[in-house]
């Protein structure tokens, strides 16, 4: 070329030198080359688009595999791509091996890759000749990093050691991929085969429950930690002529065998078998070798994982009971316990159902602090109290007051880990369906009405138990009507995923209320709904918080809407809820304001509900201020939605009938009568003997008017 010529186009000059161009776009799926690498390619020399499963088709699998990782390793790097492609021809031999080097980057708006590079025709050494053992270029060595290091990472987010063996079947070594691998395991002076992969279901046979002292390269590796490399058949033969007829069979050429090692344990093999010969270069031994720890690394892991879970598993079945063979006439009970997943996976959250002398029966639910074996061990004792005390006929106050003071006592015997326990224990009677709840610094229980309404009612407590020996335990009378259901649970239920306990009950809320299964679907929603994936969708404000186990128990009355049948009724039949409002408590008179707040949620005029919520108040105050017994509260909401009445009734034990004033304008008292007069729809007193009750109505109508036209 004379001076001051034009240089030759980028084609021409990379044409001359037997260099192609290609080109691929992940978002289009497309792959352009042209007429040269086309024809290394093994396609007709001209430019031509071709998918990515038509590309994919001309190469190696392998070498496929290969080639995204080392682009995702440049694109991180920020460097070139290079790798060698072994090309395949329709039969699937290997008819060239070409270089490609290529310069990737990535698009975050399209989440796609787009490439540029060459691919130029090399010479590929024979694998078992002198040439065959030369160094590994930069470029193999970067691809054999990238290898490591994806395959570490698989290995290392194995959980189980079936998940180990699928990883490790599913590793493609740059450049020597084997096509048969099996994993050894050693048991007392045996041999026995772990997993295997490349062979046919049965292969393993003759090579399980080998004496270590066989004549075979594992069983060397195993006894010795020493690896064995066999590069042709004729080694094989000649150093293990006895057990060379087990593997002439499967037609390998090749094989490694590597011990498996942990903190200096040899706790078995890995073989890979190749059907080629493989010369077993410094390099290759190195990522053989490197594998080999990382496998037995993940075996190790997921060996003590297996051993924890059966551990857990054990203490799950000996400490929870079985409900199983739990027959409650006219109601149905749905249990559920999920450890948390983490370390030992025991906690010390438990549930228990017992029969109770008096023909009735307890629901137990608790959570002892801490999530080790210890907080396990005082979990199985304290229930097994609980049981006793509870055979013994002793009512739910006193039940929980035993138990405080027992589990203070083993608490005492190390001083140094004290621990306390949260518990709510109900004694139900299923003839009536009354329920007698002590809460010991537990959460409250929820209640799904026969229309799906939830209420949380509130109970009487005490503290913790453990914290105080003679601590007094509150009981609190509610009664569980026909198709309801009630949900007590321990914390993990209602603050997985980041939730607080206000938050947490919200989501749990809308289950109970939405849900159409029967009560042993319930019990699995609630579960999904908080471990599954929609609970990453709704994770709550304390995202750090570190996860809890879970207990929990649905109790159903037989009736429309309890869901103890196939499905959950479509009839919307009567809302009720019933609280006593004691002497002692007058605090209570603000949580029968909550629920009825919350019995009323749906209703049509937000008027309407401040006027009950008033009347309510003066209802119940009136029997505290003047009267010497304890208020009983009817609330019960009939009719369909738009035409429902809803009626409030309060008994007291006084026999003194109420009659309206006149106060004047400075007097603090004497106008409850007024304000039913003028709020209520309808109201009256009904004498009792020795008790009255007094009760008002207020109807929903489509135009709010109230005009007391309802129709029962």
């Amino acid at each position: 070329m004379r001076t001051g010529e034009p240089l030759p186009a980028v084609g021409e000059a990379l044409a001359a030198l037997a260099t192609g161009l290609w080109h691929w776009d992940t978002a289009t799926g497309l792959v352009t080359v042209d007429a040269e690498a086309a024809r290394l390619l093994g396609l007709p020399a001209e430019q031509v688009s071709l998918t990515e499963a038509q590309a994919r088709a001309r190469l190696h699998p392998v070498d496929w595999n290969e080639i995204t990782g080392v682009i995702q390793l440049a694109v991180a790097e920020g460097t070139l791509a290079e790798v060698r492609i072994r090309i395949m021809d329709e039969q699937g031999r290997i008819v060239r091996v070409v270089r490609s080097r290529s310069k990737p980057s990535f698009d975050r708006a399209r989440k796609a890759y787009r490439l540029i590079g060459t691919l130029q025709e090399v010479t590929e050494p024979t694998p078992g000749t002198p040439a065959g053992r030369s160094a590994v270029t930069g470029d193999w060595r970067r691809s054999r990093e990238a290898f490591l290091l994806d395959a570490g990472r698989a290995l290392a987010e194995a959980r189980s050691t079936q998940e180990v063996l699928r990883v490790t079947a599913n590793l493609s070594m740059p450049g020597f991929s084997p096509d048969g691998l099996a994993v050894f395991g050693v048991a007392g002076d045996r041999l026995t085969v772990i997993g295997h992969h490349g062979q046919q279901q049965g292969d393993e046979s003759p090579f399980s429950e080998m004496p270590l002292d066989t004549d075979y390269p594992a069983a060397e590796a195993a006894r010795t930690g020493r690896a064995v490399y066999l590069g042709s058949a004729e080694q094989y033969k000649a150093r293990y002529p006895l057990t060379w007829p087990l593997a002439e069979r499967f037609g390998r050429r090749s094989w490694a065998f590597l011990p498996l090692t942990v903190a200096g344990r040899t706790m078995g093999a890995w073989m890979a078998a190749f059907t080629y010969p493989v010369a077993f270069t410094p390099d290759e031994r190195s990522v053989l070798a490197t594998v080999a720890r990382m496998l037995a690394q993940a075996l190790a892991r997921a060996g003590l994982a297996e051993s924890e879970r059966e551990l857990t598993d054990g203490l799950q079945r000996t400490m929870l009971p079985r409900l199983g063979s739990q027959r409650i006439p006219g109601m149905s009970i749905a249990a559920r316990y999920v450890p948390t997943g983490g370390g030992l996976q025991v906690g010390g959250d438990w549930y228990d159902v017992i029969p109770l002398p008096n023909g009735r029966f307890a629901l137990v639910i608790g959570d002892v602090q801490g999530h080790d074996v210890h907080a396990a061990g005082l979990m199985g004792q304290l229930r097994i109290a609980l049981r006793a005390y509870a055979s013994e006929g002793h009512r739910p106050d006193a039940v929980l007051s035993r138990a405080s003071r027992f589990l203070h006592g083993i608490s005492d015997e190390d001083p140094s880990d004290p621990r306390f326990a949260t518990c709510v224990y109900v004694e139900v009677d299923p003839a009536t369906g009354v329920l007698d709840i002590a809460r010991a610094g537990h959460p409250d229980p929820a209640f799904r009405m026969a229309d799906g309404t939830v209420l949380t009612r509130p109970t009487s407590g005490g503290l913790p138990l453990g914290i105080d020996p003679d601590a007094d335990y509150p009981t609190t009378r509610l009664a569980l009507q026909p198709g309801e259901t009630m949900l007590i649970c321990t914390d993990g239920l209602i603050e997985t995923g980041g939730h607080d306990l206000d938050t947490g009950w919200r989501r749990l809320r809308v289950i109970l209320e939405e849900h159409k299964g029967d009560l042993e679907e319930l019990a699995d929603t609630l579960v999904q709904a908080v471990h599954g994936p929609s609970s990453h969708h709704t994770t709550g404000p304390l995202t750090d918080r570190r996860e809890d186990d879970i207990a929990m128990l649905l109790l159903s009355r037989e009736g429309d809407g309890c869901g103890c049948g196939d499905t959950m009724t479509a009839v919307r039949p009567v809302r009720r809820t019933v609280l006593t409002v004691a002497q002692a408590e007058p605090e209570r008179v603000a949580s029968a304001r909550q629920q009825l707040r919350e019995l009323l949620h749906d209703w049509a005029w937000p008027d309407q509900v401040d006027s009950a919520v008033l009347l309510l108040s003066e209802l119940l105050t009136n029997v505290l201020v003047h009267t010497d017994s304890d208020a009983l509260l009817v609330a019960e909401i009939t009719g369909a939605v738009g035409e429902r009445r809803l009626r409030i009734e309060v008994t007291d034990g006084g026999d003194d009938l109420p009659h309206k004033r006149r106060p004047g304008e400075l007097a603090s008292s004497g106008r409850g009568l007024v304000l039913i007069e003028l709020l209520a729809h309808a109201w009256g007193v009904d004498p009792r003997g020795e008790s009255k009750s007094i009760w008002f109505e207020l109807y929903e109508s489509v135009d709010g008017s109230g005009d007391g036209s309802w129709s029962p």
